[in-house]
């Protein structure tokens, strides 16, 4: 008889694990089948029952799930606009365009969109003193028209006038300044 290696508690020879893990899985699966029914039916339900659910299941599938889906792409695509609204984004006008090009692209614009409407504008703050405009500032600056221009440019005119002479003694003031020191 040839000698087998020894084997330990832990280990178990491949002939004893294949009818151990055969009663196991009988001992689970004998119960899972006897348990099935003899029987199977496509639905729970039958008859006028069956013909009501499938009607109100078309109607949900072929009215309801398409508009709601219409509605969440719309509104989706309008949440840049509102961001942009609430951070009093300088260019809020550019990007509800481009939102609405976006509807008609499919979406492709979408990201852009978003990602314009939480970014800062580049030098904006340079050139306008500021980075955010006050909501409906454009309307406000239509709808106050000067009454008349005339009285308007005149007054203007006299402003920039003496300005320009307060500048020049000022300048003048400087220059001798600077010749006696």
């Amino acid at each position: 008889m040839r000698d087998l290696p020894r084997m330990n508690s832990k280990t178990t020879s491949p002939r004893t694990a294949t009818p151990r893990t055969f009663a196991r899985l009988k001992r689970i699966f004998v119960p899972l089948v006897v348990a099935l029914p003899a029987n199977a039916h496509a639905s729970m339900f039958q008859g006028e029952t069956l013909d009501k659910v499938a009607d109100v299941m078309t109607w949900i599938v072929l009215i309801i799930a398409p508009v709601v889906a219409i509605g969440v792409f719309l509104l989706v695509h309008i949440l840049p606009e509102k961001i942009a609204e609430k951070k009093q984004h300088p260019q809020t006008h550019a990007i509800q365009c481009l939102c609405l090009l976006s509807l008609f692209f499919g979406g492709l614009l979408w990201p852009l969109a978003w990602l314009w409407a939480y970014s800062k504008p580049v030098m904006y703050k340079l050139a306008y003193g500021t980075d955010k405009v006050p909501l409906h500032k454009d309307e406000e600056a239509l709808a106050v028209e000067p009454a008349n221009p005339k009285k308007d440019d005149a007054a203007e005119l006299t402003q920039l006038r003496a300005r320009i002479a307060e500048l020049e003694t000022k300048l003048a003031g400087s220059a001798v300044q600077s010749a006696k020191g």
